[in-house]
């Protein structure tokens, strides 16, 4: 009898584990559509504390703060809502030496529609960049684990940022309608 191969866990659950495995206990986050499966597996785990803020640089406060009072923290965000952040992080997470994990669902590529995500996407790297933000953005399955494991204990050790940028080939993206 030949055993079933089995399936591994989807990406969200792998992002999440690797989250709990590094006390990572605060999530922040604007909603997502690609996000919604990490965001849900986030509320139904007590673990966390997980709630939304009306703008990404609010979100970026939240998790500073949670910083200065000894809880690790990560905001969750959409490409456009990158466009908000670059004074939140020159001013205040760079300089003040937190480990602001910051997770992008990558839009503005692969067959994008609109506009306005391509824009920032184009910008995304290169002002994260100039102010010093280490970035990794995975595209592959096999890599997700590692790279957000390591990167999140470099963070911490280094009192530095770090942006995961999670490409629609690895999380499917956004399914845009005909």
């Amino acid at each position: 009898m030949t055993k079933k191969p089995t399936q591994p866990a989807p990406w969200y659950e792998i992002v999440l584990a690797t989250l709990k495995a590094n006390e990572v206990k605060l999530v922040v986050y604007v909603p997502d559509k690609v996000f919604t499966p990490l965001i849900k597996a986030i509320h139904a785990d007590p673990y966390f504390i997980a709630f939304t803020a009306t703008r990404e640089e609010e979100a970026i406060g939240i998790v500073t703060g949670a910083w200065m009072g000894g809880m690790r923290g990560a905001v969750l965000m959409q490409t456009s809502g990158f466009g908000t952040l670059p004074n939140a992080l020159a001013s205040l997470v760079v300089p003040s030496q937190i480990p602001a994990l910051i997770f992008v669902s990558e839009r503005g590529t692969l067959g994008e529609f609109n506009l306005g995500q391509a824009l920032v996407c184009r910008t995304m790297r290169p002002v994260l960049d100039s102010i010093g933000i280490e970035t990794h953005t995975i595209t592959r399955y096999d890599e997700l684990e590692f790279i957000v494991d390591r990167s999140i204990k470099q963070a911490v050790a280094t009192q530095a940022p770090v942006t995961f940028i999670l490409s629609p080939l690895l999380t499917g993206g956004k399914v845009f309608q005909h």
